[in-house]
C-alpha cells in the first residue's frame, strides 16, 4: 500500500510520505517536512484492502484534513500582512503580494513555534534525553559515569552546586551520596606507620613514612560497608576531583570482612591444636 498527500489550498508546501506505520486499523504517516498550517490536505490510499481482501475504492480511499497548527499564545498578534503599509495592501490588486507574504508568514509561524518549544528543551524535567546530554556537556560535567535518563536530569540539577562545594568535605560527602548512595563514615587525617630509629628492624617493621609536608595534607576516606570494585573506582574518581588541590587522598578504609570461626568438630578437632573457643 502507498499513500499520496496533496494540498488542496494555496500557498502550501508540497509534502511527501517518508514512512508508514500500521497498527491495526490505525495508519501513522511520517512526512518529510511540516505541513502548511490550516491548509486542507487530501491523502489517497493506493493498494489498500479490507479484512476480506477487497480493494478499497473511491471515494472511500481518501480523506481530507487540515494541516496542523502548533499551539500558540492566545494574545499573540504576529500577522505580517497586517504589518505591511496600508498603501501596499491597497495596491495589491492581483493578490500576488498577499500570496508572497503568506509564504513568509508560514516560515515565521514555524520559527515562532520553535521559540515556543524552547522551554521544553532547557527545562530539565521535560527536555529530551539528547538535550540533557548537551546540557551536561555545556555545564562541563567532569564525571564519566554511566547514568540513566533520570540520573542525568538529577545530575544536571545539582552539578553547579557540586562546583560550589568543590574542595570541601561536605562536597565530597554529598557527591558520593549522590552517585553511589553511600554515606561515608569519616574523612580522617592520614596516620602513616613511621620508622623509629634504633627500634625498627629492617625487613620486619621497617616502614619509610612520608614527609611532614605530605602527611599534613593527606587524608583517608572511611566507609561503613565493603564496596565493589566499580564503587571503589568511582569513589576514588569523585574524591580526586572534589578534594582541595593541595591535599592527597591516600587510602579508602573499608570494614574488614567478618571472621568466620572454625567450629569444633566432635571426633576430629584436637584439643590444643584445632580447638578454638568462640
Amino acid at each position: 500500500a502507498s499513500f499520496h498527500l496533496t494540498p488542496k489550498g494555496a500557498p502550501a508546501v508540497s509534502v511527501a510520505v517518508a514512512g508508514v506505520n500500521v497498527e491495526g486499523s490505525v495508519v501513522l504517516l511520517t512526512l518529510d517536512t511540516e505541513m502548511t498550517p490550516d491548509v486542507l490536505h487530501e491523502v489517497v490510499a493506493v493498494g489498500v484492502t479490507d479484512l476480506f481482501g477487497n480493494v478499497v475504492l473511491g471515494p472511500y480511499d481518501r480523506a481530507i484534513f487540515t494541516g496542523f497548527r502548533p499551539a500558540r499564545p492566545a494574545n499573540r498578534r504576529f500577522d505580517l500582512w497586517r504589518m505591511m503599509p496600508k498603501h501596499n495592501r491597497r495596491d495589491d490588486h492581483t493578490g500576488d503580494l498577499f500570496r508572497f507574504i503568506a509564504c513568509l508568514q508560514e516560515v515565521t509561524d514555524l520559527l515562532l513555534a520553535d521559540v515556543d518549544r524552547w522551554p521544553d528543551i532547557f527545562d530539565l524535567e521535560r527536555a529530551p534525553e539528547a538535550f540533557v546530554d548537551l546540557i551536561l556537556r555545556d555545564l562541563g560535567n567532569p564525571f564519566p559515569f554511566e547514568l540513566d535518563a533520570m540520573g542525568k536530569r538529577r545530575l544536571a540539577s545539582v552539578l553547579v552546586e557540586m562546583y560550589r562545594q568543590k574542595g570541601t568535605a561536605k562536597g565530597i560527602q554529598n557527591a558520593i551520596r549522590f552517585f553511589l548512595g553511600i554515606d561515608i563514615s569519616a574523612i580522617t587525617p592520614f596516620n602513616a606507620d613511621t620508622l623509629y630509629l634504633g627500634e625498627s628492624l629492617l625487613g620486619v617493621d621497617w616502614v619509610l613514612g612520608p614527609s611532614d609536608r605530605f602527611a599534613r595534607y593527606a587524608f583517608n576516606v572511611e566507609v561503613a560497608r565493603i564496596l565493589t570494585d566499580r564503587e571503589r573506582q568511582q569513589l576514588r574518581a569523585i574524591v580526586e576531583y572534589l578534594k582541595p588541590a593541595h591535599t592527597h587522598f591516600v587510602d579508602l578504609v573499608e570494614p574488614l570482612p567478618p571472621v568466620l570461626p572454625n567450629h569444633w568438630e566432635l571426633g576430629l578437632s584436637d584439643l590444643g591444636e584445632t580447638t578454638d573457643l568462640h
